[in-house]
């Protein structure tokens, strides 16, 4: 039983390590053109909410903590569970957000190529998320 424990503990460090890489090999100017698609509803440029949160800040913020804006009830339920943005998270959930929480307000329906996804982190990082 340890032996197994050790193993699947093993077999996720190396996942995840193979992972950030690949995302931090993302080009922020194509980032920018992805993050059109969510510019409706997200702000980057200044810490002010609209349809959806600020994007400011987003990686190492617990979800459903941004001030004054109002989450669903199951994004709040994410973050008391320990959600924390990384670029891991996001490229996870940025696929298939409803999905990923279910019962979540974002009706983004995802991003499907991953080289949309590490361009996107790439553009978010860059601007100070």
């Amino acid at each position: 039983m340890t032996a197994r424990i050790l193993l699947v503990g093993a077999a996720l460090a190396v996942s995840l390590l193979s992972v950030g890489p690949a995302l931090a090999a993302g080009d922020a100017a194509k980032g920018k053109k992805v993050f059109a698609k969510c510019r409706a509803c997200h702000k980057v440029d200044k810490p002010k909410n609209g349809v959806g949160p600020t994007l400011n800040g987003l990686f190492g913020r617990t979800a459903g903590t941004v001030e004054k804006y109002k989450y669903s009830k199951a994004m709040k339920a994410k973050g008391e569970e320990g959600l924390v943005w990384s670029e891991e998270i996001l490229a996870e959930y940025i696929v298939k957000p409803q999905t990923y929480v279910k019962g979540t307000k974002m009706t983004f329906r995802g991003l499907k190529k991953p080289e949309d996804i590490q361009n996107l982190i790439a553009y978010l990082k860059a601007s100070g998320a």
